[in-house]
């Protein structure tokens, strides 16, 4: 059925007849309610090999997030809230302080939760960097092993550091905003063992850039961040159906954590009344791949919520979304990567994302959104308790 719809709109020709060369993969999940409301997931694949590697960008954020709120949740130290002001030292090469400036705008303040927000807004690569470093690598990728994912590799910053100094991670301390007293003091970490490589030595395209000139070798990721595709659209899932997803999956969340997700994995950087957010730079379209292509100046459409999370590098595009339409009370989840390279050199800013990997997952997404408009259900799904939590900020 996946490939009969790929095949069912010009829009996708291109990159669907050459699914080798574009290295595309995708997942569409249908979602089928029950009479309770309860949901029930029938899968779709289309070209899924999880030996394939992608470089996942972005999409590390999602378990950063719902990781970083889980430790908080673990620690249990009075006044440790995702609210709580951060404050990270330096202690190895390549890392970078950023101390606690007190400021009557909340959102500028340094917190677990700002880092959440700017990351799930407008993909901010310094915050995805706190929350790593607070996370520490060892504890980040054993925690991801113990929850299902033994695939996923979590390793490195978003900066120019070396593999040993991405083992290396910050001292941080939380304080009291009002006295200034420490609530909690995390200090510098190193991961002492190198994680196994679950897909040997890694090597893409013909050439890369470095120093202003062409290094004419395949470029290495052999060490790099790795997350299969089906690995994040389980996670988003664990989110958004904590319900449905079995014990041993489920983040150690508090209802208040998952609603905190949930609104910013849906709004987009004006519509969530974040201040950092407000100009011009950003528009609605600005993390939402699939169906909006991220085109500046295209209409919303009327009762669709998109809940998800993107990735934009090394050529690599990707989207992993979950559509909840009131209008046509329709819900299904869509994940899609594709690679957009053909001079095949990377790092050198030549890619192909607006002329090709753009507009075809606007398409990708707008091809299974009237599938599922018209799609018959025995039973519709009742959106109004998912769309009430998401007034948590």
């Amino acid at each position: 059925m996946l490939d009969s719809l790929l095949h069912s709109d010009a829009r996708l020709a291109e990159v669907v007849t050459h699914a080798d060369k574009y290295e595309l993969q995708i997942i569409y999940t249908q979602v089928n309610r029950d009479a309770q409301n309860r949901p029930h997931f029938t899968q779709y694949d289309y070209h899924l090999n999880a030996r394939q590697y992608f470089n996942p960008a972005s999409l590390v954020k999602l378990p950063t997030a719902a990781l970083a709120l889980e430790k908080l949740n673990r620690l249990h130290q009075p006044g440790l809230t995702r609210r709580t002001p951060m404050a990270t030292g330096t202690a190895f090469r390549c890392q970078t302080p950023a101390p606690y400036i007190p400021t009557a705008d909340s959102d500028q303040v340094n917190t677990v939760g700002n880092y959440i927000k700017r990351m799930l807004l407008v993909s901010d690569n310094v915050a995805y960097n706190r929350l790593y470093e607070f996370l520490g690598q060892r504890p980040l990728n054993a925690r991801l092993w113990e929850l299902g994912y033994p695939q996923a590799r979590i390793t490195r910053r978003f900066a120019p550091c070396d593999t040993a100094a991405n083992r290396h991670t910050n001292p941080i301390t939380f304080l009291n905003a009002t006295t200034g007293q420490v609530i909690y003091q995390q200090p510098a970490a190193f991961n002492l063992h190198s994680f196994p490589l679950p897909l040997g030595n890694i090597r893409k395209g013909r050439g890369y850039q470095a120093g202003g000139r062409i290094i004419y070798q395949p470029y290495d990721f052999t060490t790099a961040n790795y997350l299969p595709l089906q690995n994040v659209t389980d996670m988003l899932k664990a989110v958004l159906f904590p319900e449905a997803t079995p014990a041993a999956q489920r983040f150690q969340l508090t209802p208040d954590d998952y609603a905190f997700l949930r609104y910013y994995l849906h709004s987009t950087p004006h519509g969530s009344g974040f201040s950092r957010y407000q100009s011009r730079a950003y528009f609605d379209a600005y993390k939402k791949y699939l169906y909006y292509g991220r085109q500046r100046n295209q209409p919303t459409q009327p009762g669709l919520h998109l809940y998800n999370i993107v990735g934009m590098s090394h050529g690599y595009l990707s989207d992993v979304a979950y559509f909840a339409d009131s209008t046509h009370q329709s819900e299904f989840l869509l994940s899609a990567v594709l690679y957009v390279n053909q001079d095949g050199i990377l790092n050198d800013g030549a890619y192909e994302y607006e002329s090709i990997g753009l507009p075809f997952l606007k398409a990708l997404g707008q091809v299974l959104y009237q599938y599922e408009a018209r799609r018959p259900r025995t039973h519709h799904p009742d959106l109004s308790e998912l769309f009430a939590k998401e007034v948590v900020r």
